[in-house]
């Protein structure tokens, strides 16, 4: 689940920033953002990212950055993992609203990742270029 702090329109374009309440095991694909630096900082729980072929832990506290262009993707370990995510500049928001289901009446936050979608939405949005299935076993 999403919750958004400041919008690009709040920023002027400089960045977008929201927090993430992610399910156990929850997977993005492998991809990079070409225009924007991506920094995720964990509030709690722990994930594990495949920044550019290596893996690291990164729990309640850390921080990981991904340079724009640099491909990585993060599998959530913990139950409860919840994360600040920022971009800057601002760019993906279209990519992020269009990838993502509204919250309602048929929520499902345990559902499989529809990875036909996100690509489609980066397709048509950009701020994310999709370079193939998550990397993790």
């Amino acid at each position: 689940m999403q919750t958004w702090k400041a919008t690009e329109e709040d920023t002027a374009g400089a960045f977008l920033l929201f927090e993430d309440e992610m399910a156990l095991n929850k997977v993005t694909p492998m991809h990079t953002h070409p225009d924007s630096d991506e920094t995720l900082y964990i509030l709690a729980g722990e994930i594990l990212i495949n920044m550019d072929g290596t893996e690291h832990h990164v729990a309640a506290g850390g921080l990981a950055i991904a340079p724009r262009g640099v491909p990585h993707a993060f599998k959530v370990l913990q139950e409860g993992t919840r994360m600040l995510c920022l971009h800057i500049p601002g760019g993906a928001q279209a990519f992020y609203f269009g990838a993502s289901e509204p919250l309602g009446a048929e929520d499902n936050r345990e559902g499989a990742v529809d990875f036909d979608r996100i690509r489609e939405s980066g397709r048509v949005n950009g701020g994310i270029e999709i370079l193939g299935p998550p990397p993790f076993g």
